[in-house]
């Protein structure tokens, strides 16, 4: 029998929200564990689990991965995710990247003082409409695909629209001048693996509020 991976995080997306996403659209079934105590976090840490100290965690294959990057970049080869050779894979690389520096100012965004969280979250609409979103309407647009890599589902695909699904929650008319990446997203939110995963009761997690972020402030004492 197959162990199920195991994610080490705080209830709530963080880092760990792109690692939840891949997991399922690849149709892989995960279990949690939450960390809700500052003891819980230093435990890890003295255990020697953290290998920098950091989660996310996740435990799979007979290991114990930490560092974002390096676990999605795991998970979309392991289950063949990440291109057919490496250009397509350096592609896969370049866009994940992209989407990744737009969702971590959303995650951000939560922790700021009340006086800068709504300035903030203007600028990442700003963004999103003037420099991320452009240029993914461009890529599509060039290529006249349904994927953004070599015409195959990827974790690029994955990705993007885990982007344009937090943006819209900040600014739900955001694709309105872009009907290639609204296309796009229809498409890949009817994926079968994808569309079980928006459904309500799934694991995804909801936007960060107060309370998270309280929680998530007591935990790590900052």
């Amino acid at each position: 029998m197959t162990t199920k991976p195991k994610l080490c995080y705080f209830r709530g997306r963080g880092r760990m929200e792109s690692i939840r996403w891949l997991l399922a659209a690849a149709g892989v079934e995960f279990e949690e564990e939450f960390i809700e105590t500052t003891e819980q976090y230093e435990k890890l840490q003295k255990d020697g689990r953290l290998l920098f100290g950091q989660v996310p965690m996740v435990e799979i294959d007979g290991m114990v991965l930490t560092q974002t990057r390096a676990i999605l970049s795991y998970l979309a080869a392991k289950y063949d995710l990440y291109g057919k050779d490496l250009k397509e894979t350096v592609r896969i690389n370049m866009y994940a990247d992209g989407t990744l520096d737009l969702m971590m100012m959303t995650a951000q965004a939560a922790f700021k003082p009340p006086e800068e969280k709504e300035e903030n979250l203007t600028l990442i609409v700003k963004k999103a409409k003037t420099r991320y979103f452009p240029a993914f309407e461009k890529i599509l647009n060039d290529h006249g695909e349904d994927f953004l890599v070599g015409n195959k589902f990827s974790w690029a695909d994955i990705q993007l629209l885990e982007a344009i699904l937090m943006v819209e929650e900040l600014d739900a008319s955001v694709l309105s001048h872009f009907p290639l990446l609204k296309a796009f997203k229809a498409r890949i939110s009817n994926i079968p693996t994808i569309k079980k995963f928006l459904q309500p009761g799934s694991l995804r997690k909801p936007p960060a509020d107060s309370h998270y972020v309280e929680v998530v402030r007591g935990i790590l004492q900052f």
